[in-house]
C-alpha cells in the first residue's frame, strides 16, 4: 500500500525514536562527499511511496549545488545544513545570500530553500533557525523562502494542488510543510499560481479574430526561436526579460553566465516551436518560453540516467503530452497591444501540433491581474498554488 504524505513523516519519526524518548536533533553543515550525498538523496527517503513526487535528475541537482560549476554561485554565498537524530538524516535546508538581489533591491534579504523535513516541528524549527543564524551573521535582516535558489529556479511551497504531479522545474512537497514553516514564525509574502489550458479545445473563434486584428493593427509578428542563430535569439530574450520583469516582485536580473547556462538547457530539452519571439517593426518586444513537461518521463527513471535511465527517458519521452509555459515577458512600451494574448494563442495552437496539448502556465503572481485575466478569458483554470513566505530577523 502506498503511504500518504502525512503518515510518511510519522513513519520516519517513529523510526528514529529510541523507546519513547526522541534522540536530540543535531544540525550540521554539509562537509565532504558523504554529507553531500545525504543532502542530495534525502528526498528519496522523505517521499518514498508518494505517487505525485517526481525524482529530480540527480546529476542536475548536484551541478546546481556545486559552487564551482553553476553560475549562480558567482554572485552568491550558500550554506547547506543537514538535521540528524542519532546517525540518521531527517531534514535539510540551504541558506543563501544572493548578492544580485541585495544590490538590485538595496535590501538585506536572505533566502532559504531545498527544505525537507519529516513531520516533526522540532526538526523543522532547528533547520530554519540554523539558516536564520547563518543569514543574520552575514547582515541579512529578512528571510524569504523557499527558493532553490531564486525566482529564476524552483521557488515556492505548494499549498494547494497536492493530488497531481508538478510540471517540469516546479516544486512538490507534502501538505504538512505549511504547518512546519508557519510554526517557525513565517507568514505569507506572495502566492504564485499555476494555470491549466487544454489545447485539445480550440480557442474561441471570437478570441482568435480579435487577436488577429490586434496583430495586424500593431504590426506584430510571432516567430519560433531560430536554431541556426540560437544564441542570438537567447540574447534577445535576455534583453526583453530584464526590461519586462524589472519591476516585478522579487525579480533578480540574470547574469550573462546564467543566460549561457539557460541557453544550454533550452537547446537540450526545449522545442523551438514552443519558444516564441514577438517582433514589431524589426524589434523584439516580447517572448514566451515553453518546454515539454519532462517530469512525465523523469517520473520513471528515479533520478538516474545510467545504467538504464537514459533508455527509459527516451522511451517515455514519446508518451509525453504536457508542456509548461515558464516565462512570458513584454517590453514596457507595448503592454497594451495584446501581445501577451498573441503569444498565448500561438502556444495554444502549437502545443497540440507538437504533441503537448495539455499546457500549464506557471508561475503567475497572484496580483498580476492582466496576465490572469488573459489566461482566464482563454479558459485557463488555477490548478496549483505555491507560496513564498517571509520573516523579519
Amino acid at each position: 500500500m502506498r503511504g500518504t504524505d502525512d503518515n510518511l513523516g510519522t513513519r520516519m519519526k517513529t523510526a528514529v525514536i529510541s523507546g519513547s524518548v526522541p534522540l536530540p536533533v543535531r544540525i550540521l553543515p554539509v562537509r565532504g562527499h558523504r554529507d553531500l550525498h545525504q543532502f542530495l538523496t534525502l528526498p528519496w527517503k522523505m517521499y518514498q511511496g508518494n505517487p505525485h513526487w517526481v525524482p529530480p535528475l540527480l546529476s542536475e541537482v548536484k551541478r546546481l549545488l556545486n559552487r564551482r560549476k553553476h553560475p549562480f554561485h558567482l554572485h552568491a554565498d550558500v550554506e547547506y545544513f543537514l538535521a540528524f537524530r542519532g546517525d540518521e538524516a531527517v531534514g535539510r535546508i540551504a541558506a543563501t545570500v544572493n548578492y544580485q538581489y541585495v544590490h538590485f533591491h538595496n535590501q538585506p534579504v536572505g533566502f532559504f530553500g531545498f527544505f525537507e523535513s519529516l513531520n516533526d516541528p522540532e526538526v523543522a524549527t532547528a533547520l530554519i533557525h540554523a539558516a536564520e543564524q547563518w543569514l543574520a551573521a552575514r547582515g541579512m535582516q529578512r528571510v524569504l523562502g523557499p527558493m532553490s535558489f531564486s525566482t529564476n529556479e524552483e521557488c515556492g511551497l505548494l499549498v494547494e494542488g497536492f493530488a497531481s504531479t508538478p510540471a517540469v522545474m516546479m516544486p512538490y512537497n507534502p501538505p504538512y510543510y505549511v504547518t512546519l514553516i508557519e510554526g517557525a514564525g513565517y507568514t505569507k509574502a506572495k502566492d504564485l499560481l499555476a494555470y491549466f489550458l487544454d489545447g485539445n479545445i480550440p480557442p474561441p473563434e471570437r478570441l482568435s479574430r480579435g487577436v488577429a486584428r490586434l496583430q495586424q493593427r500593431h504590426e506584430i509578428t510571432i516567430r519560433p526561436v531560430d536554431l541556426r542563430r540560437f544564441r542570438q535569439d537567447v540574447d534577445l530574450i535576455q534583453e526583453v526579460y530584464n526590461s519586462a520583469w524589472e519591476q516585478n516582485w522579487c525579480f533578480v536580473p540574470m547574469t550573462p553566465e546564467e543566460i549561457a547556462d539557460l541557453a544550454k538547457q533550452l537547446r537540450t530539452i526545449g522545442n523551438p516551436n514552443l519558444c516564441l519571439l514577438a517582433e514589431r517593426r524589426g524589434e523584439t518586444v516580447g517572448f514566451a518560453l515553453g518546454l515539454p513537461d519532462y517530469n512525465q518521463a523523469l517520473h520513471h527513471i528515479n533520478g538516474r540516467l545510467f545504467p538504464f535511465g537514459l533508455l527509459k527517458l527516451l522511451w517515455y519521452r514519446r508518451l509525453m503530452n504536457r508542456s509548461r509555459v515558464l516565462a512570458l515577458g513584454l517590453k514596457p512600451g507595448v503592454r497594451n497591444m495584446g501581445i501577451d494574448a498573441m503569444l498565448y494563442l500561438r502556444l495554444w495552437e502549437e502545443a497540440p501540433k507538437n504533441g503537448y496539448p495539455l499546457v500549464e502556465c506557471s508561475w503567475i503572481l497572484e496580483d498580476n491581474w492582466p496576465m490572469r485575466r488573459g489566461l482566464e478569458r482563454m479558459g485557463g483554470t488555477i490548478t496549483k498554488t505555491y507560496r513564498i513566505y517571509e520573516k523579519t530577523l
